[in-house]
């Protein structure tokens, strides 16, 4: 995507000094505090689900009766999301691997729409006086969802407090391109579609869906920096479809049968109304057309998400299977990253390229179409519906 031009300014609100300045890729070391694990959050008893999509919507002015069309997927499992205790485990994962490098940092969890909130976990951080928090969102991709508005809620827990000033929250990367994240979709596709051709399913009878969650189409337009052409479907489609044809590329090397195995990149979770485009194909459209292709079994990969959150428990686990069912198709849904070793310790590595000032070219990266800059760049992925609110990590707008 051609050089990136520096920007001298310091218009990054709660940066650290390296990352005041507005460079893209910060190229000196910064002594940081501790980590930040900022989560989406999700409920924990059917008590807190209404009260928990309140949070999600807030300022949408959705009442609480069209919540409840959303709240089913949570009560279905007894009103408690996976996500919290996801990030429990991922949060005990990283603490560990980073005392395995010897690495001094605590790690602190908070959630931007459900307990415990960010805002709790900058009072205990600052509480420690550990001051310069470097914040590892977890969701990979860049959309206002998945990257600014986290940076959004870092300035919103800052600003006006009596932490603003005093606390700085610098971000990691959008780690799409990371090997540490991927490598959990290529083992996951590839055991997959060998156990249908094992099974004794032609290569080219076999169909993988790499699903991820569908955003406004106006959104994704304004994905990723603003300078950059990026295709439909902005940053957010061209990050998906770039790990999606790696993970067909690296499978089909282990594999060569799966070289004919047909792929394509799909939605899913849609939640706007009908009037508004949101990306498509819906996974469940696409999988309802398959036999007609002439397929006898669909894998279905969840290459947006970092773990099993309730969208792949419902829409995928649940409606997606039954579409393939109602199809006449043989299904897989292949692991999410998690815990994984690999995703796990490529956390860490992304945590020690700031830590380092590692320089751009000496960073690992596979499947990259750009985007992934240490402070984002000014307009990124904005939000159509409420424009640009004041966030953290990156230079204004």
């Amino acid at each position: 995507m051609g050089a990136v031009t520096p920007i001298d300014t310091d218009a990054v609100p709660h940066a650290s000094s390296a990352a005041s300045g507005g460079d893209a890729f910060i190229l000196e070391p910064v002594a940081y505090d501790g980590i930040l694990l900022a989560g989406f959050g999700g409920p924990e008893g059917q008590d807190e689900v209404i009260p928990f999509l309140r949070n999600v919507t807030r300022g949408r002015g959705i009442p609480d009766e069209r919540l409840e069309d959303v709240a089913h997927h949570y009560r279905h499992f007894g009103g408690i999301s996976p996500i919290n205790g996801q990030n429990r485990a991922l949060k005990a994962a990283l603490e560990a691997e980073l005392a395995a490098r010897s690495i001094d940092l605590p790690v602190y969890w908070g959630n931007r729409n459900w307990a415990p909130y960010l805002e709790d976990a900058v009072a205990e951080a600052a509480a420690n006086d550990d001051t310069t928090l470097l914040a590892f969102a977890t969701s990979a991709y860049s959309s206002f969802s998945s990257c600014r508005q986290y940076r959004e809620d870092f300035a919103r827990v800052l600003d006006g407090t009596p932490y603003d000033g005093v606390v700085t929250i610098d971000k990691i990367r959008p780690f799409y391109d990371h090997p540490g994240f991927v490598q959990t979709f290529i083992e996951g596709v590839h055991d997959a579609v060998a156990g249908f051709i094992g099974d004794g399913i032609p290569a080219d009878a076999v169909q993988v869906l790499f699903s991820t969650h569908s955003i406004p189409t106006a959104d994704a337009e304004r994905s990723g920096p603003r300078d950059v052409d990026w295709g439909e479907g902005g940053a957010y489609a061209a990050q998906h479809r770039a790990v999606a044809a790696w993970v067909m590329d690296r499978v089909a090397q282990l594999l060569p049968a799966a070289a004919s195995v047909p792929w394509e990149l799909v939605y899913q979770s849609r939640s706007g109304p009908a009037s508004q485009p949101w990306l498509e194909p819906d996974v469940c459209d696409v999988i309802a057309e398959l036999s007609g292709r002439g397929r006898q079994a669909v894998v279905v990969v969840p290459v947006g998400f970092m773990s099993d959150h309730m969208e792949v428990l419902w829409d995928l686990d649940t409606e997606a299977a039954e579409a393939a069912a109602d199809a006449g198709l043989r299904f897989v849904r292949t692991p999410t990253p998690g815990v994984s070793p690999a995703f796990v310790s490529g956390i860490v590595d992304l945590i020690q390229e700031r830590l380092e000032g590692r320089p751009n070219e000496d960073r690992t990266r596979v499947a990259s179409v750009g985007g992934s800059f240490d402070v984002c760049r000014p307009g990124c992925c904005e939000n159509v519906r409420a424009g640009f609110k004041r966030a953290a990590a990156g230079i204004a707008p």
